[in-house]
């Protein structure tokens, strides 16, 4: 699955809105955001991040498609935004960057990660102690969320207690869950039912 493909045509109505639903969630799971550095994984067009920006000091988008962070950096010279910077980065090769951060999040990124064990460790090395990591993906599921997408090798959403136990396993605690979203993804005639979760953990 090509996500520079897929990059001038990701901003849909459905997406726009779903990712309008997700920021206010992670501000209501994170409590404070003041000061804080953040860091979006797998961000995509930046839609998610664009509604968060006056919550944090400072936000870095990263995402292994330049296709995508091509649209982000056009977005912040479009909106003039001061605070945020997009960075073409691929954790899953062993890339990093030198700054830290208090608050890393995704959207439905990790499901498209192969090794879980591996990926939670290089974000958990860019975080500072009592930092957040926040996730939100798919409930565990049948497969056919990905019906439309024949080339999909990733995971069939997660069963949220074996992934606060990876969570755990690589040092952070206070880890709460909860499903928050509830839709119907249309494959030809089928409609398909899934879920999203929101997982917050912090780096002890």
């Amino acid at each position: 699955m090509s996500f520079d493909e897929y990059a001038k045509h990701w901003d849909t109505d459905f997406r726009i809105k779903r990712a309008k639903t997700i920021a206010k969630e992670i501000e209501k799971v994170l409590e404070r955001t003041e000061g804080y550095n953040a860091m979006e994984f797998g961000c995509g067009t930046g839609l998610i991040s664009f509604n968060l920006l006056d919550k944090f000091k400072k936000v870095t988008l990263v995402d292994s498609s330049k296709g995508m962070i091509d649209i982000v950096k056009a977005k912040i010279e479009q909106y003039e935004a001061k605070n945020i910077v997009g960075i073409e980065l691929d954790l899953s090769k062993n890339e990093t960057l030198e700054d830290r951060f208090d608050v890393i999040y995704s959207s439905m990124v990790l499901h498209h990660v192969q090794d879980i064990p591996q990926i939670i460790k290089a974000l958990k090395e860019l975080m500072n102690v009592d930092g957040y990591l926040v996730i939100i993906d798919l409930n565990e599921e049948d497969g056919r969320f990905h019906n439309d997408f024949p080339d999909f090798d990733g995971h069939h959403g997660f069963n949220q207690e074996k992934l606060k136990m990876i969570l755990s396993d690589a040092g952070f605690a206070d880890i709460e869950s909860h499903t928050f979203y509830n839709d119907v993804r249309r494959s030809g005639d089928e409609a398909i039912e899934y879920s999203l979760f929101i997982m917050k953990a912090r780096l002890t």
